[in-house]
């Protein structure tokens, strides 16, 4: 019988930016007993590696246009949160009170392009601080997967998979799930057409987004509030060996294919 495990990596610091997260993931291991492994998968929030990137906007600084003030009437929001959203965003999807669905400037279809300030620290009383999305959390994903292997003393060709995660809405479901914005040394899709079912029918329409569904999983330790386990150690999946590494990008449909739209 085989499986999988997953483990927090407990009691890190919390992040600032400019934080050595690879370094900090590294020791926390360490005062736990354990080194990073081949074959180890580490998913890690997106907030704390968008606080160690410095991906934070002061909304005192933030002055709203004519066009954040008008969409903020819509939707029932802060003019300057909402501005925050506009600069990080390709476009607008959808407007409704209390919903804002955009296309993130990384390709990423979601609420508010990504911009959120729970968990992100106020530095001082009445500051109040936002968090964006990575600039681009595959390069994120893949910075922290050498810096996982150089500290480790391991091989750059070691299987060591990094997700950044990510937690979205659904347009069909309630509750928001885990989901990958970043992948560095797994591959995100599997594409099983050609396959055969158990009773010999061929597979024709079968893609599994693997790095959605270790992030979701993932997601289930992380917690939502105040749980504080920003990176969740997956060991023992073992992805087919005939898929290469991907990116996440790989994972966004097409805009002419996307039904959302």
């Amino acid at each position: 019988m085989t499986g999988i495990s997953l483990y927090p990596v407990s009691n890190l610091p919390l992040i600032e930016p400019g934080d050595d997260l690879g370094s900090s993931i590294v020791e926390q291991l360490a005062a736990a007993g354990q080194t990073v492994q081949p074959g180890d998968i580490f998913v890690i929030a997106q907030k704390v590696v968008s606080k160690a990137e410095g991906r934070l906007v002061r909304l005192a600084d933030v002055t709203p246009d004519a066009r954040a003030q008008e969409i903020a009437q819509i939707v029932d929001k802060d003019p300057r949160h909402v501005q925050v959203v506009l600069d990080d965003s390709n476009e607008i999807l959808r407007t409704r009170r209390g919903l804002l669905v955009v296309e993130q400037k990384s390709g990423w279809v979601c609420a508010n392009a990504g911009v959120d300030r729970s968990n992100v620290a106020t530095p001082e009383e009445g500051e109040e601080m936002l968090a964006l999305l990575p600039v681009d959390a595959d390069a994120s994903a893949a910075n922290l997967r050498q810096r996982l292997l150089d500290l480790s003393e391991l091989d750059a060709e070691t299987k060591l998979g990094v997700l950044i995660n990510d937690s979205h809405g659904r347009a069909w479901r309630v509750g928001t799930v885990g989901v990958c914005i970043g992948c560095a040394g797994l591959p995100a899709l599997w594409n099983q057409n050609g396959l055969h079912d158990l009773y010999g029918y061929e597979l024709h329409a079968s893609e599994e987004c693997i790095a959605d569904e270790l992030c979701a999983a993932a997601s289930l330790i992380m917690g939502q509030s105040n749980e504080g386990n920003p990176v969740v150690l997956i060991r023992g999946y073992q992805p087919p060996a005939h898929l290469a590494a991907t990116t996440a990008r790989i994972i966004q449909r097409p805009a002419a294919m996307d039904v959302f739209r």
